[in-house]
Formats: structure tokens, C-alpha cells, sequence
């Protein structure tokens, strides 16, 4: 089975898909991570020479390659790429599909200053001028990540507790 993480960018989809994966005992693959090493190029080289759609249908195909291999773990999913196309309901075709759902507020409390710098949409804001541009563009994606099979409101859990929380549901 694969386990999808969707989410918005910072919500903490790498970081909780590795303690994820030494909870369960199974490998983990970020698709962001995966995208570069196949196009030779950084995320925002490939948006800037060769545009989002060419972008997103890179992220569709690592998907679809990840389901022809019988790929069997975690994948932490980029946040834009539930939004685009059908790519959220083919996640619930062919995995399980977990949101992690966090407030713009707590998402700008756990982004480092790299972590900022390395999301192309972050730099350059102010605090008031990147809450102002999350809570947008999470409402604007807030419809396709509650189609995930699994919602975890990570706003009144530490890591751990969300951590745990999965293993239990996913024991269900």
C-alpha cells in the first residue's frame, strides 16, 4: 500500500512521512525530491525554464511510476499537486490518502528561514504578507485535500501525537 501525505507546503509532510516510515518499518519518498532527480533540475528551475503544467505532469508521472513499480510506503506529496487535474482522486485510487490540516498561523511558526527561502511562493513576504497568502491559497485547496481518506487536524498535536494517531487509524 502507499501512504499519501497531501497537505499545504510546511504542514510537515517530509519530516512526519520519516517518522512515519521508522514507526511502520517501511520506506519513504518525497515527490518533490523525486521530480528534481528526474528532471536534472531544481523545482523552481523546472517553474521558471519550462512553466507549472510541464511541473505538474512531472508529479503526475512520478506518481504513475511509483504505481507501476508496487511501490509499498510513505510518500510525502508536494502541496500543489492534489490541485491539479484528478491527481487527488487518483491518490484515493490508488493508496491511502492522509491530510495533514494545519492553520496558516502554525504552519509560519515551524517554517525556518531555509524553509521559507526554499519555497519559491514564500520568498520575499513579510509574516502579514505570507498569512495573507496562505489562508488565500488554502482555501483554494482546502476542496481537494478533504477528499483525503484520512484528516488530521495537526493543530492540537505535537509530531508524536500525529504520528501515532495514523499508526492507530491505519490499524483500524
Amino acid at each position: 500500500m502507499i501512504l499519501f501525505l497531501v497537505g499545504y507546503a510546511g504542514s510537515g509532510k517530509s519530516s512526519l512521512a520519516k517518522r512515519l516510515s521508522r514507526e511502520l518499518g517501511v520506506t519513504q519518498l518525497d515527490t518533490d525530491k523525486l521530480v528534481e532527480q528526474h528532471e536534472g533540475a531544481s523545482i523552481a528551475d523546472i517553474f521558471f525554464y519550462q512553466g507549472e503544467e510541464y511541473f505538474r505532469r512531472a508529479e503526475r508521472d512520478v506518481i504513475e511510476e511509483l504505481v507501476l513499480s508496487g511501490y509499498d510506503g510513505i510518500v510525502a506529496t508536494g502541496g500543489g499537486l492534489p490541485t491539479w487535474g484528478d491527481n487527488m482522486s487518483r491518490l484515493n485510487e490508488v493508496g491511502y490518502t492522509v491530510y495533514l490540516k494545519r492553520s496558516p498561523e502554525q504552519i509560519l511558526s515551524r517554517l525556518s528561514v531555509y524553509g521559507r527561502e526554499r519555497r519559491p511562493m514564500f520568498r520575499g513576504k513579510s509574516d502579514e504578507e505570507l498569512l495573507s497568502f496562505m489562508h488565500e491559497q488554502l482555501g483554494q485547496r482546502e476542496q481537494y485535500y478533504s477528499k483525503a481518506k484520512l484528516i488530521v487536524d495537526c493543530n492540537t498535536m505535537s509530531d508524536d501525537e500525529v504520528v501515532k494517531y495514523i499508526v492507530n487509524s491505519l490499524k483500524r
